[in-house]
């Protein structure tokens, strides 16, 4: 076998996983992870096994007035939604810590987000952070630094990804990837 041959049988998918993957369709993710000071976003397109970086960032709300800040998370994820026309949304659970003031808080910022999402009737997922971490690092319990590690290797990011970007980053991914598993056995039980 030459050289040549070789090469394109490693770097190369057969025709028919090709062909498959152009007939999966694309659904645009959009990534939340609700905070009353900083609330991460993250848009991604997930086609079959692959996911796409489209966008990230960080919504700052600062130290004002808390009814403010609660619209200000509004708007903001509103204007996202019509930017990015995102299929489906994807939130961070709320948990409670041991401050419950701050997870009444967090409950209320969550759900600014997700009312700004609600013109574009997208259905909305929400997963628990231990899940999300889950399902990005590979364990519940990683640091922030991990899952920033990991959403830099998984989507072939340069550069620094902020904390909050980071975390909706892996709530979108966590999204796809279990989206991806749901298709999988719903296909393994048609066939049995």
């Amino acid at each position: 076998m030459s050289v040549f041959k070789r090469l394109l049988s490693v770097s190369y998918l057969p025709m028919a996983t090709f062909k498959n993957l152009l007939d999966l369709p694309t659904v645009r993710v959009l990534g939340i992870d609700p905070g009353s000071q900083r609330t991460g976003f993250g848009v991604l397109d997930a086609t079959g096994p692959r996911l796409i970086y489209v966008a990230s960032g960080v919504i700052r709300t600062g130290d004002g007035e808390f009814a403010q800040r609660l619209c200000e998370i509004f708007r903001c994820v509103r204007t996202l939604v019509a930017e990015y026309r995102p299929q489906e949304v994807a939130i961070e659970k709320v948990f409670v810590n041991r401050n419950p003031d701050s997870a009444l808080k967090l409950g209320q910022a969550r759900g600014a987000a997700i009312c700004g999402t609600a013109e574009a009737e997208v259905e909305i997922f929400e997963y628990a952070p231990r899940q999300i971490k889950l399902a990005v690092v590979g364990s519940g319990s990683a640091e922030k630094d991990q899952v920033q590690l990991m959403m830099r290797s998984i989507l072939k990011l340069e550069g620094p990804v902020r904390a909050d970007a980071a975390d909706a980053l892996a709530t979108a991914v966590c999204h796809a990837l279990r989206g991806r598993m749901l298709k999988s056995l719903k296909t393994v039980a048609r066939r049995a």
